[in-house]
């Protein structure tokens, strides 16, 4: 008796990663491009890549129905958008040497408040702060939060502003990380700014911490907002644009793009353009440079 409802839980798992699979490789836009050696997925909010010891993750998913996936990067699981994924070791690892040597061009997508400065953010900006491990394994800035300088101008001057740490105030207790985000703004009005943004380099929780403290956190991320998921709100944080070179064939320049879903949008839903959201994402405004 013991053994066959074992294996009727069993089942039942394997029906249900099966079925959680199959809607995310069926959901429209989801599958952004594949071939026999990679697969770029649209990730939905609340998922994680790969990793979790009691919920399960994209890797896991595909991995009970057969399918093997291997990560070239992650992003949070808070975080929706493009994740790439390699279906050979060898494809995994030429991606990940491009990653590490930073010739891969990211571009993401977030939406924060508007009033987190007088006269809000700046036409562009960078952040070059660095970041270390507090308590609790929490991500911040490697230095004490009066010790950040900024030249940033008001939004209304459009120009470019930058937020750093001088050398002699960064911690020196802790290991710190040299960490440098490029943003560029998309749309601003009184209660939100939508944001392109360009991590040059790729630590773990970057653009949430850079943002959030120069006073900017993303909309409903429960890093700095513990009320967030209780009101149903998710992070508005999307991974839009990847490009990378396809060396295993012939060396394409592949870039791949997902814009957000219906739930990003949610908070400044009644005050989208005429176009939709698609407005603020063409143009040569619409992202970095290097996007």
């Amino acid at each position: 008796m013991g053994r066959a409802l074992a294996h009727r839980r069993a089942r039942d798992l394997r029906w249900m990663q099966m079925n959680e699979w199959t809607q995310i490789r069926d959901r429209a836009g989801s599958i952004v491009r594949e071939d026999a050696a990679f697969l770029v997925v649209n990730k939905p909010a609340g998922v994680s890549v790969m990793g979790e010891r009691h919920e399960s993750d994209l890797v896991r998913m595909a991995e009970e129905v057969g399918e093997t996936l291997i990560p070239c990067h992650r992003i949070d699981k808070a975080t929706s958008g493009v994740v790439l994924f390699a279906k050979q070791q060898r494809i995994q690892s030429e991606v990940t040497r491009q990653f590490n040597k930073r010739t891969v061009d990211k571009a993401y997508l977030a939406l924060v408040p508007t009033d987190g400065r007088p006269g809000g953010l700046p036409e562009r900006g960078t952040i070059d702060m660095p970041l270390s491990v507090g308590r609790k394994n929490r991500v911040r800035v490697g230095a004490q939060r009066e010790d950040i300088t900024t030249d940033a101008p008001a939004a209304t001057e459009a120009a470019h502003g930058c937020w750093r740490v001088p050398d002699e105030k960064v911690f020196t207790h802790v290991k710190t990380y040299p960490s440098i985000t490029h943003f560029t703004r998309l749309w601003a009005d009184e209660r939100h700014t939508l944001l392109a943004i360009e991590p040059v380099t790729g630590r773990r929780h970057q653009i949430r911490v850079h943002l959030a403290w120069i006073g900017f956190p993303i909309v409903g991320d429960p890093l700095f907002d513990k009320q967030a998921a209780a009101r149903g709100e998710r992070t508005c944080l999307h991974s839009w644009r990847l490009a990378f070179n396809a060396t295993w064939a012939g060396g394409e320049r592949v870039t791949v793009s997902a814009d957000p879903g219906d739930d990003f949008w949610t908070p400044v839903a009644e005050r989208l353009p005429a176009g939709g959201p698609a407005a603020w994402l063409e143009g040569p405004a619409a992202g970095p440079s290097s996007a």
